[in-house]
């Protein structure tokens, strides 16, 4: 009788693999450790971390996207709570570190199941059931928001930002709603945000406070030459993709000049072409000249003479919200220049900023275009309130788009988890310990709060359980800013719905995703070379070809 026991070999010399529960084991260690890394900096009073890559630049933030984005993370389930993070970031903006610390705190949940001997699947059911209803509970306690509630919005905008650097100064949430309600466009009954019509740009010096909102384009370019116009009044502005410059033949090509006539008729040929390409401008009617390749110092001392303020090799980005903001029209040749694809703008000037001269296009056509121009005391600081504002922008738009916001401070988790807890005892079996286990990782939101907070947090979970299944207590969350269990609603404490719900479906699918793996296999990208005796690696498979 043959024996079938003999081990069979089908992976490359030097290849490692786990399999089963060890495999789960790894998986759920790197989950846990990548959630504990960002746990900390949740709400108001987290602690930032300080990241220094491999060139000594050093990054400074609480922004969970932004701190494991900067992580140098190899584990490839490290990998995947990063991504949760960036999608939870894509998508709306915020919640980023809640989204993972849910991941984290589901796969260690299911540690303890696995080690009871419940199979992943079971787990993996019961998580789905518990994510659906903790959506459909979400969706129940949230309360509807109009768009020319203002206070509200600010609100959206403040709890997003708190916790940050930003917050130390008020005035750049103020800045963010007043954004937001000049970009919104009504389409359809609609009201349609594209946050890329906020352009922001940073200049160190001064402080957060003197961060200024303009109505309109700024340019982080100064005006080419000293003899052109530095404030133009009624600006005509042409926008062209193309260098005001004489090109060279594309070919090799050889031109002999044997006399210095020659060479004065053909700088004089030069000079021609770039007074005829000036001239092409003068008579669109412009005034400015944005460009976004190079100007020949010739073109420049010919569009001085005409009174025209030119700017060049701005960025594309630039020229789009340029044309979006003036109404303008990019033109990729110099003759295809005329009237029709002229923008307009009240003002074009140029000002210092932070040592540097920019210039800045306000009074656009089209006033759905705006810039915030963050100013700060160091390089990480207007770069944390930077990553500030992004999170308000998007939590403000989302709550607008949604139509819908949850009172925070852990308050959603807290309700989603008493109600869970109920609705596993309908379901019974062994899904609902999964159903207990994802109403446990919800806890852990408030839990951390309370933790930030310097609160007894098992105290803080007994007490909040209590109040949620008491009646009216469904807005009952942590106060982190005076370390008590309080009411959101009066503290006004605000989330957009779709932060809440985009969290648990994020941190659900990673959890399911990772539980469901079983073997991990490291190839190893060398050859291997081949065993003595041809294939006999292969467990006695003989000569077979690869």
């Amino acid at each position: 009788m043959a024996d079938n026991s003999q081990q069979v070999v089908f992976l490359p010399e030097g290849s490692k693999r786990t399999r089963g529960r060890d495999a789960q084991r790894i998986n759920i260690l790197i989950a846990k450790a990548v959630a504990n890394a960002v746990k900390s900096t949740l709400g108001p009073k987290g602690m930032d971390k300080m990241i220094v890559d491999e060139l000594g630049d050093i990054t400074i933030s609480n922004d969970g996207a932004t701190i494991l984005g900067e992580m140098s993370i190899e584990h490839p389930a490290g990998k995947m709570m990063v991504e949760i993070a960036k999608t939870q970031d894509q998508e709306v903006g915020d919640g980023t570190t809640s989204a993972v610390v849910i991941g984290g705190s589901l796969l260690k949940n299911a540690e303890e199941l696995l080690d009871d001997e419940i199979h992943p699947s079971i787990i993996i059911k019961g998580y789905r059931l518990a994510a659906k209803k903790a959506k459909e509970i979400a969706a129940e306690i949230a309360e509807p928001i109009s768009f020319k509630d203002t206070k509200i919005l600010r609100d959206i905008a403040l709890t997003s930002m708190t916790g940050k650097a930003a917050e130390s100064a008020g005035e750049l949430t103020d800045l963010v709603v007043k954004a937001i309600i000049q970009i919104a466009d009504e389409e359809d009954g609609k009201i349609k945000i594209d946050i890329d019509n906020v352009k922001v740009e940073k200049k160190q010096g001064a402080s957060l406070a003197e961060s200024q909102l303009i109505q309109g384009i700024i340019i982080d370019k100064e005006i080419v030459h000293n003899g052109m116009p530095k404030k133009i009044k009624a600006a005509k502005i042409a926008l062209v993709d193309a260098a005001l410059e004489i090109k060279g033949p594309e070919t090799d090509t050889k031109v002999e000049i044997s006399s210095p006539e020659q060479l004065q008729s053909f700088l004089d040929k030069e000079e021609e072409m770039l007074r005829k390409m000036v001239e092409t401008v003068k008579k669109s009617g412009a005034n400015v000249l944005i460009c976004q390749k190079g100007i020949d110092d010739v073109a420049q001392h010919f569009l001085a003479k005409e009174g025209i303020a030119a700017i060049r090799r701005v960025k594309q980005s630039d020229m789009e919200a340029l044309a979006r903001a003036t109404g303008a029209k990019i033109v990729s040749r110099i003759n295809d220049l005329s009237e029709k694809e002229i923008g307009k703008a009240d003002i074009v000037r140029e000002n210092k900023i932070g040592g540097d001269q920019m210039v800045f296009v306000e009074g656009c056509k089209n006033p759905k275009s705006v810039s915030m121009l963050i100013r700060g005391g160091s390089e990480h600081v207007i770069e944390e309130a930077e990553r500030a504002v992004h999170d308000g922008l998007m939590a403000t738009a989302t709550a607008i788009k949604d139509g819908k916001i949850v009172y925070g401070g852990g308050s959603p988790e807290m309700e989603m988890a008493v109600r869970l807890r109920e609705f596993a005892q309908t379901i019974g079996g062994k899904e609902q310990l999964a159903i207990d286990a994802f109403a446990e990782a919800l806890e852990e939101i408030p839990r951390t709060l309370a933790e930030t907070a310097g609160m007894d947090p098992l105290e803080t979970l007994v007490n909040l359980r209590a109040r949620h299944k008491a009646k009216g207590g469904k807005t009952i969350g942590v106060d982190v800013i005076r370390s008590i269990i309080s009411d959101m609603r009066p503290l006004n404490v605000i989330e957009p719905l779709s932060v809440k719900t985009q969290a648990i479906t994020s941190g659900t699918e990673v959890a399911e995703m990772l539980l469901r793996i079983d073997d991990i296999i490291a190839g190893n990208s060398k050859k291997p070379s081949m065993p003595p005796g041809g294939m006999g690696g292969m467990g006695g498979m003989g000569d077979m070809e690869m």
